[in-house]
C-alpha cells in the first residue's frame, strides 16, 4: 500500500479487462482483427498513467524488457498492427495475479502472474488472451452493461465512496471484499471469455508456440487459487454468491486444451526462466508487506495484525482485511492535523450521493503511544443493519492512517484486537524487511521436492507453494540438471 491521492476509477475500470484470465469460463467465436484507431490510441494514452498508478507502477530492467518483447510479438500475431512501436507492453509492480489490455495497443501483466508461469508459451498465451479481448472489442461491448452496476475496482479503496455510493454499504457486505486474486474482476461474459481464449490459441499457433499452453496456464491459476484459499482458511470450492453466474475453471481448462487439439510447438522454457530470474515476487516493501496475519509498512514504520480468521490483500492504495464476520480496509487520506475532523471526513466519503453517514460521537484515545480517534455509525442496508467504524491514527503532524470496518449490527467488536494492534516499528526493524525474489536453480543429485521446497522464503506451506510455483505434484521426481524456481529473500 502506498499513499496516493484517491480518484474516481469507474471509467478506468470499465476500460480495463483487469484480470480477464481470472479463472472464469465461457463460449466462443472468432473475429477478424481491426486496426488501432486514433480514438483508441488517445483513449489508451489517457488511461495508461492511471493504470500504472492503480497497479503499483511499471517494473523496469531485464525482466520487463523480456516480457515486453514477447507481448509485442503476440500483438503482431493478432493482426492489430504490423508495427511493434504501436504497442506498449508493461510488466506491473503488483503481487496480484492479473493481466489485461485496453484499446490503443496497451497490454499489461503483473510480475506475480509471470512468476507463476513455467515457460514462454504460457506467457504468450496470457498476453494473447488479453489481446483477443481488444481485437473482439469486448471492453466497448461490456461498458454499457457495466455502468448499470457498481464496479469493484481491482484493489485499492474498495470501501471508498465510489463503491459504496451506489447501494450504500449493503452491497459490499453482501458481496464481501476481495475473494482472492483470481476473483477480483468478473466483468466479461462467458462468451467473451471463451472468444478471447480461442483467439489466444490461434495467436499461439501463428507464433509457433505450443497452443496447449493456454490450458496449462489456466490450470496453474486454478492451482494457485486453491492454494491461496487453503492458506487463507477459505474453502477452495466456495465461490462467492456474486460469482455463481460464472462456471468453474475446470470446463474452461478442458475447452482450451480441446481447442489446441494435437498441435504442438515451442515452449522456450529455458529462455523464459532466464528472462524472469531475479524478478521480485509478492509484496514490494515500498507498499508494505503481509506475513501471515501481520502487515508491516517499513517506509511509514508501522505494523498491525488482522483478527484471527481474517486474511489480507495488499493493494496500491489500501490493505483489504476480509473474514466471515466483516470486512475492512486500512488506507490514508489528506490530514490537516485534527483527528476528529479526519474521522468525520472519512465517514462523509463513505456515503453515496444524497446520503449521510454520521458517527454518533468521535472518541479520542491512544494506541501503543499513537494518538488515535474513532467513531461508529449504524447504517440500514439491503442486507440489514450494518455497523461501520472508522478508527484513525496520527503518525505525524501531517500523516494519518485509518481503518474502515463493516460488520453486521452488533459484530463490530471482532475488529477490536486489530485496532489495538497498531504500533510503530523501529528503524532497524524497518531496514531488515527485504523483498522476495524469484531464483532459478539447477537440480543437483540428491535434491528432492521436499529438500528444495525447504529453501522457500515462507514460514508456512513451503512444499505446497513450491509445487504450485513449478507446476509439480508431491510425487514428481526431479532429475539432475533440471531447472526449477524458488522464491527466496
Amino acid at each position: 500500500m502506498t499513499v496516493q491521492k484517491m480518484t474516481g476509477r469507474e471509467t478506468l475500470v470499465l476500460m480495463a479487462s483487469a484480470g480477464a484470465l481470472a479463472l472464469l469460463p465461457t463460449v466462443a467465436s472468432a473475429q477478424n482483427a481491426q486496426s488501432i484507431s486514433q480514438s483508441d490510441k488517445e483513449q489508451g494514452a489517457k488511461a495508461h498513467p492511471q493504470l500504472l498508478e492503480e497497479f503499483g507502477g511499471a517494473v523496469s530492467g531485464p525482466q520487463a524488457a523480456y516480457v515486453e518483447g514477447i507481448g509485442k510479438d503476440v500483438a503482431i500475431y493478432s493482426g492489430l498492427s504490423n508495427a511493434r512501436s504501436d504497442f506498449t507492453v508493461t510488466l506491473l509492480n503488483s503481487p496480484v495475479n492479473n493481466a489485461f489490455a485496453i484499446p490503443g495497443g496497451y497490454i499489461y501483466v503483473t510480475r506475480d502472474l509471470v512468476g507463476l508461469m513455467n515457460n514462454e508459451a504460457e506467457l504468450a498465451g496470457v498476453l494473447s488472451h488479453e489481446v483477443g479481448h481488444v481485437v473482439a472489442r469486448h471492453s466497448n461491448k461490456r461498458q454499457s452493461a457495466a455502468t448499470r452496476n457498481t464496479v469493484i475496482g481491482v484493489l485499492g479503496s474498495v470501501l471508498a465512496g465510489a463503491v459504496l455510493g451506489n447501494n450504500a454499504i449493503g452491497g459490499v457486505v453482501q458481496k464481501g471484499l476481495l475473494q482472492g486474486s483470481q476473483l477480483l474482476t468478473l466483468k466479461y461474459s462467458r462468451s467473451q471469455e471463451t472468444e478471447a481464449d480461442n483467439l489466444g490459441v490461434e495467436y499461439l499457433k501463428r507464433g509457433g508456440y505450443d497452443p496447449r499452453a493456454m490450458g496449462t496456464v489456466l490450470q496453474a491459476l486454478a492451482n494457485e487459487n486453491a492454494l491461496e484459499a487453503r492458506i487463507q482458511g477459505r474453502a477452495a470450492t466456495k465461490v462467492p454468491e456474486w460469482a455463481l453466474t460464472h462456471p468453474s475453471d475446470a470446463p474452461r481448462i478442458k475447452a482450451a486444451l480441446a481447442r489446441a487439439g494435437s498441435a504442438t510447438g515451442k515452449t522456450n522454457r529455458d529462455r523464459f526462466l532466464a528472462g524472469v530470474n531475479g524478478m521480485m515476487m509478492d509484496d514490494d516493501p515500498k507498499q508494505g508487506i503481509i506475513e501471515g496475519r501481520r502487515f508491516t509498512h517499513p517506509d511509514f514504520r508501522f505494523s498491525f495484525d488482522a483478527p484471527q480468521g481474517f486474511y489480507m490483500t495488499n493493494g496500491t492504495r489500501a490493505v483489504a482485511i476480509t473474514g466471515q464476520s466483516g470486512q475492512a480496509e486500512l488506507t490514508s487520506a489528506a490530514y490537516g492535523g485534527n483527528l476528529d475532523n479526519y474521522v468525520r471526513s472519512v465517514f462523509s466519503g463513505l456515503a453515496g450521493q444524497g446520503q449521510t453517514i454520521d458517527p454518533r460521537t468521535v472518541q479520542r484515545t491512544t494506541v501503543n503511544g499513537i494518538p488515535a480517534a474513532y467513531g461508529a455509525a449504524r447504517v440500514n442496508s439491503s442486507s440489514g443493519q450494518v455497523d461501520a467504524v472508522v478508527f484513525a491514527y496520527e503518525l505525524s503532524n501531517s500523516q494519518a492512517f485509518h481503518f474502515v470496518t463493516l460488520a453486521k449490527a452488533g459484530a463490530a467488536q471482532s475488529f477490536d484486537p486489530m485496532f489495538a494492534s497498531m504500533r510503530r516499528i523501529s528503524a532497524t526493524d524497518a531496514a531488515a524487511i527485504k523483498p522476495r525474489r524469484l531464483s532459478v536453480v539447477t537440480v543437483r543429485s540428491g535434491d528432492t521436492v521436499q529438500s528444495l521446497s525447504a529453501r522457500m522464503a515462507y514460514t508456512d506451506y513451503k512444499l505446497d507453494r513450491f509445487l504450485v510455483l513449478n507446476g509439480l505434484t508431491s510425487t514428481s521426481k526431479l532429475t539432475p540438471g533440471q531447472k526449477i524456481k524458488l522464491v527466496v529473500y
